[in-house]
């Protein structure tokens, strides 16, 4: 009887919906339902579901969809009026990819499309709520899991931001955040304006490859091998790695004004969307921290100047209006101080890093002259953190060439 009320209270609210402006009609969990079962969408898995070892460490799924863009047989294909990035503004891994596309120019190339959790529960995670009928206007779809379906009928996994599709296939095709902005930067370098900037220098891909390989469990997962801990030790091995590194950084960035010296590059994307998103949000609720982010002086610094570039801070989701419950007696952080921030102002420059820098007017390596596209387009690494073993992924003893506080590259990036 249960169920014969629900499929009715169902039909009601969809017929409510083709009705009036969905803008206007709440999305429950009922919703969710029924759109679930009208594509055939499963209930999304829990971090719980094979993402936490036997020690109750924190062991992040391997990205579901790795073809590579390239020229090998089977390779992704970069194209014109084909591809969208579907990410979230409260999620800093799928900022990378809308800000490296701004950056190069590739706005017109690629379309991009927010996506929101669905119902009250998110039960089958990312979806379209902000849509009329709540509906993918692009491929149609309810979830974003969909189009992860609609490429592998037995996918069973976390549909994730970001994930670039084909929308005229309507299939999710990469969803590899470790290398996505790495295809962006080189196998779309023909759609690039002339004089888009050179992110990921031929030259030096080995080096930028390997940080950014240290980055990932240190910084960017840093976060979550804390928040997402089940056991003391997991908890205290992720803010251990997280602060070490952070010092390390520190130490950095007191000599040189981005990671690699005097211009942006790949790195510093990855780099700032997890240590601006940690400052303004996650940290508050993941437990006691060494120090806050913004205590690392240049490390804050750094953060303040890439806060100044448009493309940076477009992307830049901090909490403005956090309604959630007050479950202290003074109630949290985020509604009782953060929301009150004024960011722009905490996070104005003095531009005075440019002083570190030996070509202070500028901020971007441009492309040399007379480089080629075919000479740019050189084949893009793998990465361990992708590999299909929870036990080589949970291996987070990534050791650099060179340590982490110092610049391998320092003085080498040069404009021509």
């Amino acid at each position: 009887m249960g169920e014969i009320r629900l499929e009715c209270g169902i039909k009601q609210h969809k017929e409510k919906v083709l009705k009036e402006d969905s803008n206007k009609v709440e999305y429950t969990d009922n919703l969710a339902l029924y759109f679930a079962k009208l594509s055939g969408t499963k209930e999304r898995p829990t971090i719980q579901n094979g993402e936490i070892d036997e020690k109750g460490f924190w062991v992040r799924q391997a990205n579901y969809l790795i073809t590579p863009f390239g020229d090998k047989e089977g390779d992704l294909k970069a194209d014109k009026d084909r591809y969208i990035i579907y990410w979230s503004p409260g999620c800093n891994w799928s900022n990378r990819p809308v800000i490296a596309r701004d950056l190069l120019g590739l706005n017109d190339v690629i379309k991009d499309y927010k996506v929101s959790h669905t119902g009250e529960t998110n039960k089958y995670g990312w979806g379209f709520p902000e849509e009329p009928l709540f509906k993918d206007k692009y491929t149609g779809v309810y979830f974003l899991s969909d189009l992860y379906l609609n490429t592998d009928k037995n996918f069973t996994g976390r549909a994730t931001t970001p994930t670039l599709a084909d929308y005229k296939e309507k299939k999710a095709i990469n969803n590899d955040y470790h290398r996505l902005t790495n295809y962006l930067e080189v196998q779309f370098r023909k759609f690039q304006p002339k004089d888009a900037p050179d992110l990921y220098p031929v030259k030096y891909r080995k080096e930028i490859d390997e940080f950014n390989d240290w980055l990932f469990p240190n910084i960017n997962d840093g976060h979550y091998r804390q928040a997402f801990a089940q056991s003391p030790e997991g908890y205290k091995d992720g803010q251990k790695a997280f602060h070490l590194a952070l010092e390390k950084l520190d130490k950095r960035l007191e000599t040189n004004r981005f990671l690699f010296g005097d211009y942006i590059t790949d790195s510093d994307i990855r780099a700032y969307v997890s240590l601006i998103k940690w400052e303004t949000d996650f940290y508050v609720n993941v437990g006691p921290q060494k120090k806050r982010v913004s205590e690392y002086h240049n490390v804050w610094e750094y953060i303040k100047e890439l806060y100044s570039v448009e493309e940076f801070k477009r992307y830049t989701n901090i909490p403005k209006d956090n309604k959630e419950g007050f479950t202290k007696s003074f109630g949290t952080y985020l509604p009782r101080i953060a929301a009150k921030i004024n960011w722009d102002i905490e996070l104005k420059t003095d531009h005075k890093r440019k002083e570190l820098s030996s070509d202070p007017e500028h901020i971007f390596l441009y492309h040399k002259k007379g480089e080629t596209v075919e000479e740019y387009q050189t084949e893009i690494s793998q990465t361990k953190w992708n590999d299909k073993s929870q036990e080589v992924r949970a291996d987070k003893n990534f050791i650099l060439s060179v340590d982490a506080s110092i610049n391998p590259l320092k003085g080498l990036l040069k404009n021509e």
